[in-house]
Formats: C-alpha cells, sequence, structure tokens
C-alpha cells in the first residue's frame, strides 16, 4: 500500500494549508477524556428509549422527522430482532427492473425486480439487459451446489499436539453432526475439512440451512460443537475462536472457485445479432472484443474472478430484499464470458460461486423487505433456491447492459443523461 513520493509530497502541502507541523501533531493527541455519554435504551424499542437517543443527538426537529418518521414510528417494533439504538430508519428509492425471463431448474416465469439504489441509470441499465433476455425467450438459470461454512481455529503448544487433536476430530465428526443440528430445525452439517497452519488447526464445517441465509444459523452451532471440544477433547488448545477467518465470510478470496458458500449459480443466453443490434445498439463481435480486453485488464489488476459490475445489482437487489447486504463482498466473487458462435450469435453467461441469498430469516420479515420480495413470488419457505436463480438472471441481464453499453460507445451519454438530468 505504497504511495509515491509525489502523491505524498502533494498531501503534505495540503495539509501544512491548515496549520504548521506543530499544530497538525497536536490534533492527533489523545485528549482528555470527559465523561462518556452512552447511548441509552441498548435493545430497547420504545418510545422512552427512543426519545433519549435524540436528546443525546441533540440535532434538529427536521432532522428528527427526516429518520423518524410517523409511519417509521408506528412500525418500530418490527425492526426489534434487526436492530440495536434504533433512531429511524433511512428511505432509499426502489425501482423496477424487468421483465426477466428466466428457466431455472427451480425459477420459473418472468420476474420484476425491485432494485433499491441511489444510483441513476442502475435500474434503467439492468431493466434493458432484462427486456433483451426476455425477448429472446429468457436466460437459462441452474444452480449447481449449495453450502455455507463457519470455521473454528484451535491453537496448540506444538505440531505434534494438532496432529494429535486432528486424529481425534476426524473420529469425532458424527458426534459433532449430532451437536451442531440438535441446535436448528433447518440446518444440517455435510462435511468438516481441515487444515493445519504449524500448531494451528482450523476446522471447517460445511452446513446447509434451508431457506435461510443462515449465517447466525452456523455460528450457533459451531458454538456448540467448539463447546464440546473444549470439554472433551483429549487434547486441548491453548486457546480457539468460533471463527478463525477462514470460511470466506464477508470477503472475495482465493477459494471462491474451489467450492461454494451460499450458493452457486450459472445462467446463460444465446442472442441473435438482430436483438443484440435492436436492444443494446451492437454486434456480437464487438462485444466479444470488448469481453476479452476487459478479461486482460481484470487479471492484470489482479481481480478475483472476471466481471462488469456484480456489485452494482447485488447490492441493490439484496438492499430491497432483506439480504445481509456486506454479504455482496463475497457474493459478487464470479466470472463472466462472451463469445461469438459460429452463426453469429452472442453466448453469454455468469457464474457465481457465493450467492449468500435467502427467503426466511434476517431482515427478509420486515414489512418493505418482504414485500418486495413477495412482488416477485418469493417469499417465504421453499423460495431461496429459485431466488439464487433469479439473481443469477439478473446479473447476466446487468453485464450485457453494461458491455452493450461500453461497445457502442453509449456508456458516458447515458450516466450524462440520466444520473446529471441533462
Amino acid at each position: 500500500m505504497s504511495t509515491h513520493y509525489r502523491q505524498a509530497y502533494q498531501h503534505l502541502q495540503e495539509l501544512l494549508k491548515n496549520g504548521s507541523v506543530e499544530e497538525l501533531v497536536q490534533r492527533l493527541q489523545p485528549k482528555a477524556p470527559e465523561a462518556i455519554p452512552k447511548v441509552p435504551g441498548g435493545s430497547r424499542m420504545t418510545p422512552e428509549a427512543l426519545e433519549k437517543r435524540w436528546h443525546l443527538l441533540n440535532t434538529t426537529p427536521e432532522v428528527q422527522e427526516a429518520i423518524a418518521d410517523p409511519l417509521t414510528l408506528e412500525q418500530m417494533q418490527v425492526y426489534r430482532r434487526n436492530i440495536e439504538n434504533f433512531i429511524g430508519t433511512v428511505k432509499v428509492p426502489i425501482g423496477i427492473a424487468g421483465p426477466l425471463q428466466v428457466n431455472g431448474l427451480y425459477a420459473q416465469g418472468r420476474y420484476y425486480l425491485p432494485l433499491a439504489t441511489t444510483e441513476a441509470a442502475l435500474v434503467a441499465s439492468y431493466s434493458r439487459g432484462a427486456q433483451l433476455l426476455t425477448a429472446m425467450g429468457g436466460c437459462t438459470a441452474m444452480l449447481l451446489n449449495e453450502g455455507i461454512g463457519r470455521a473454528p481455529g484451535f491453537a496448540f503448544r506444538n505440531l505434534q499436539e494438532a496432529g494429535q487433536f486432528m486424529m481425534w476430530a476426524i473420529a469425532q465428526q458424527a458426534t459433532f453432526k449430532d451437536i451442531a443440528e440438535a441446535t436448528t430445525g433447518h440446518g444440517q452439517m455435510v462435511d468438516m475439512r481441515l487444515t493445519v497452519e504449524g500448531n494451528h488447526v482450523y476446522l471447517d464445517f460445511q452446513y446447509t440451512t434451508g431457506d435461510a441465509a443462515g449465517q447466525n444459523m452456523v455460528t450457533i452451532a459451531t458454538e456448540a460443537v467448539c463447546d464440546y471440544i473444549r470439554e472433551q477433547s483429549p487434547i486441548q488448545p491453548e486457546y480457539s475462536f468460533v471463527e478463525a477467518n477462514l470460511s470466506g465470510d464477508k470477503k472475495a478470496s482465493a477459494q471462491s472457485f474451489l467450492s461454494v458458500r451460499g450458493k452457486k449459480v450459472t445462467a446463460e443466453a444465446r442472442l441473435p445479432a438482430d436483438l443484440v443490434k435492436k436492444y443494446l445498439h451492437t454486434t456480437p463481435t464487438a462485444m466479444e472484443n470488448y469481453w476479452r480486453m476487459s478479461a486482460i485488464g481484470g487479471t492484470l489488476t489482479g481481480t478475483i474472478g472476471v466481471q462488469g459490475h456484480y456489485a452494482n445489482g447485488l447490492a441493490a437487489l439484496y438492499l430491497a430484499c432483506g439480504q445481509d447486504v456486506a454479504c455482496v463482498a463475497e457474493s459478487a466473487v464470479g466470472v463472466t464470458r462472451f463469445e461469438v458462435t459460429e452463426d453469429n450469435d452472442l453466448y453469454a453467461s455468469v457464474t457465481l460461486p457465493n450467492l449468500t441469498v435467502g427467503t426466511v430469516g434476517g431482515g427478509t420479515g420486515l414489512p418493505s423487505q418482504r414485500a418486495c420480495l413477495e412482488l416477485m413470488g418469493l417469499a417465504g419457505s421453499g423460495k431461496a433456491r429459485a431466488f439464487a436463480e433469479v439473481c443469477a438472471g439478473l446479473l447476466l441481464a446487468g453485464e450485457l447492459s453494461i458491455i452493450g453499453a461500453l461497445a457502442s460507445g453509449e456508456f458516458t451519454r447515458a450516466h450524462q443523461r440520466l444520473a446529471r438530468g441533462r
């Protein structure tokens, strides 16, 4: 994370406009602590607790009303399991993209997709790609695999103890499974992977979690297994942690394409040249040329996967539908591929190994978020796999649209027109 000396010098000159070196150093010194006002009420969701928090903030009535509007106050009890130190809600505009025809193993039909975003041109772009896919009969989508892990870590005095612990742990897998599954009515432990680094041992427990995204579910299940290990293991670790940063939770990692985290999905379409021209104003050859150059560009910058903007569509759909938006960090890993066929059609596909989504639990039960899932017919039990396939279709639509805009030279004009209102 080095900085070129010219940039460092310019930054220093800007800082010195605000004071001497001594004054700048003084600004960075710890300040004498005063009485620290604690945010009152904790997780209590009462009018009295809310009033105390707003009193602490000492802001204007206009600011308070914008965040704690009447509807939010009326509904605030529904948020009690999803937030601490509650003061209100933030309103993000929702647009509809589509229709998107998805022909999947689980998702079948035309979907209108709610996207919550403050980025102009985003909904228009995904909608254009969705309409293109629908015009040629829809995209094919397939759920390939599913599972989510939690990876506790254990530290021992030496490698010999680590090896003895592993021998014991391997023989305990059936017991681990019984203990983990006793904590949930929906999750199942399907595998255990072992990684050794010196005197450290990582046990990566893999679960299926039904229609829930499942991060909390697998944490609770794994904690129960760790308790058993601390009580029963003949070789006791010096210390341990329920998650030792091996699972890939909420981050892009090199292991993404080697396994699965959440749901692994792929979607494809074969687009005739006349439809590419009609909807994207370009040609399959130009689309392939852009994809090839962008794939090399991504490789040169060390990106994990090759894709244009998965995070745009996922963040907007996750926000609208009550998903854990931080999981976009891992969910947006994937590969886009464009090829011109011998018939001059455009073959397009997306593959995502880490799509972390659910249709029950978490934020999916909140009023607006559940309503957005209901709009697609994807709320509640039995819908998570279909939701994952719809996500893949949405991202394929987004890749077609943005690469079409770049290939046709319309990318900048579209943002000038929509994002700046020209």
